[in-house]
């Protein structure tokens, strides 16, 4: 059997020259005293259905901002910083909004004020609105709030198998990215307010679990029960399809209590299905592959195969003005092509269970001294699989390096390591202890404080007139683009609806049948 080092050095120059990577980052829109923005999406940053970069989540208040796919970890970050550039200029023209740098949300009004995003008038703009109405019925909105990192990553000539063997490996080992890169161990109380949780008060106004990294994606994220009961397997593009495809067409007995309508005729959600659509699915990581104007997702993986893998489990970084850095990025590039370079044998029913347990234990509790995770039923200390796995990163870093120039991955282990060593150093605890030690235990005044920093520093950064060229061009185009996609229209919305939602799209056979004028929602 290849060594690791062999399997490295089979990868040629040109293959790790050829990585892509990309990022989508969702902030909060809030007030100066920490309030969610209530106000509608800036006129000035364009239409969020048609703007390349920038866009919205959930929450008319949620911006996303959207990079391109680069073959640096620098030109990526330039990007996005120019997309931040240029948001909180035009916010700064407007007032004093500012956005949120904390991945748990900011002071929430009642669950059902907070404010959906909304896309024109026209069917696949309806369709977006409508499928998050149908989130809040689901989930809740205030759950939706919560806003991360999407890290999209290509290699060239990775194959089906080979994508979702990375996945299987990223899905055992992604604890590692939780325990160094978590940031949101803490919260406001309004978050939590009339739910139950296992959360310990931290002052007056926040909540907190003291080993936790990220709540964000333990129990009271992005979770859900009715998602539990997927047993997705990832040995394959087909099985991923097929369990994915019976979440989109069976029904699912609370939902269809929700209905698709209200008695007034207005929308509650798309379907009644376990998922509305693909993007309803939540994940640590997902297959991914560019859609045609009006393709389902699913169709598109199975006719043309996974394109790029989007890891979804990033949280923000406050400390970081844009909520990632440099060595953050390298690491994960590390981390997936280790991923990809190791055994990766079929996953079973009984590892997925382990692993989801795994993602809570470390989640809640990640830096709890002596912690012990499954690792194919045998119980093992995070810190102790933690640092072999790093320790396994450092070929794959020389081999960076080798390409690009420099020892800027090997960095980026070095700090792994530092803070492997010194737990204090993780983000979360850094959280953590800024909140209890600067700000009176207050979540909401140590956000505040980070995120008028942040404003104050992007602001402040050389800004030439050719930025804001560029983007206010964008958002002309993407104003134009929407109107043209309303004026298309052709068919009533419930026309639109059942047949985009008709599962004969999920499959190859369909293609020649897939809508104009629409996109996943």
């Amino acid at each position: 059997m290849d060594s690791l080092s062999d399997r490295v050095a089979a990868l040629s120059p040109d293959r790790l020259r050829g990585i892509r990577r990309g990022i989508e980052k969702e902030s909060l829109r809030a007030q100066p005293d920490g309030e969610l923005a209530l106000t509608p999406h800036p006129a000035a940053l364009g239409s969020p259905l048609t703007h390349p970069h920038i866009t919205t989540d959930f929450s008319e208040s949620q911006l996303e901002l959207v990079t391109g796919a680069h073959p640096s970890v620098e030109a990526t970050l330039a990007e996005l910083t120019e997309i931040h550039q240029f948001v909180y200029h035009e916010l700064a023209a407007l007032g004093d909004e500012m956005l949120w740098v904390s991945s748990m949300p900011c002071g929430l009004p009642t669950d059902e004020t907070i404010p959906l995003g909304r896309y024109g008038t026209s069917n696949v703009g309806r369709a977006k609105s409508v499928y998050r109405m149908g989130l809040g019925h689901r989930y809740g909105r205030r759950m939706q709030t919560i806003s991360g990192i999407h890290y999209n990553w290509s290699l060239p000539g990775l194959d089906n198998d080979g994508h979702f063997a990375l996945i299987r490996n990223f899905r055992r080992h992604a604890f590692l990215l939780l325990y160094l890169f978590g940031a949101s161990p803490a919260v406001c109380a309004s978050f939590v307010a009339g739910r139950a949780h296992e959360l310990q008060p931290l002052g007056a106004h926040a909540m907190h679990l003291p080993w936790a990294t990220s709540l964000r994606m333990g129990r009271l994220g992005y979770q859900s029960d009715a998602q539990a009961t997927l047993a997705v397997s990832y040995n394959g593009l087909e099985s991923y399809a097929t369990t994915l495809e019976e979440a989109l067409t069976r029904p699912y007995p609370a939902y269809e209590a929700v209905g698709i309508r209200n008695p007034g005729g207005d929308y509650n959600q798309l379907a009644t299905t376990l998922l509305q659509i693909e993007n309803e699915f939540y994940g640590t990581i997902r297959p991914k592959r560019v859609i045609r104007t009006g393709e389902r997702p699913l169709h598109a993986l199975r006719e043309r195969g996974v394109e790029y893998l989007e890891v979804r489990l990033m949280d923000l970084n406050p400390f970081e003005p844009i909520g990632i850095d440099a060595a953050t990025a390298r690491f994960l590039d590390l981390f997936l092509l280790h991923c990809l370079l190791t055994d990766s044998p079929p996953d079973t029913p009984q590892e997925i269970a382990a692993l989801k347990a795994n993602q809570h234990l470390t989640a809640a509790r990640g830096r709890e001294p002596g912690l012990c995770l499954d690792r194919r039923g045998e119980s093992v200390r995070l810190s102790d699989w933690a640092a072999q796995l790093v320790g396994e990163l450092a070929p794959i870093a020389d081999a960076m390096d080798a390409v690009h120039g420099g020892r800027a991955h090997a960095q980026a282990l070095v700090q792994a390591r530092q803070r492997l060593a010194a737990p204090g150093e993780l983000p979360s605890a850094r959280v953590l202890q800024a909140v209890r030690d600067q700000h009176g235990s207050s979540f909401v005044a140590f956000t505040r404080q980070q995120a008028l920093a942040t404003r104050a520093h992007l602001l402040a950064l050389d800004y030439p007139a050719t930025i804001k060229q560029r983007f206010d061009a964008l958002a002309v185009e993407s104003v134009q683009a929407q109107a043209d996609i309303e004026a298309a229209d052709r068919v009533p919305f419930e026309t639109f609806r059942r047949e985009y939602l008709s599962s004969r799209h999920l499959r190859p056979a369909a293609s020649s049948s897939a809508m104009p004028g629409s996109s996943g929602a």
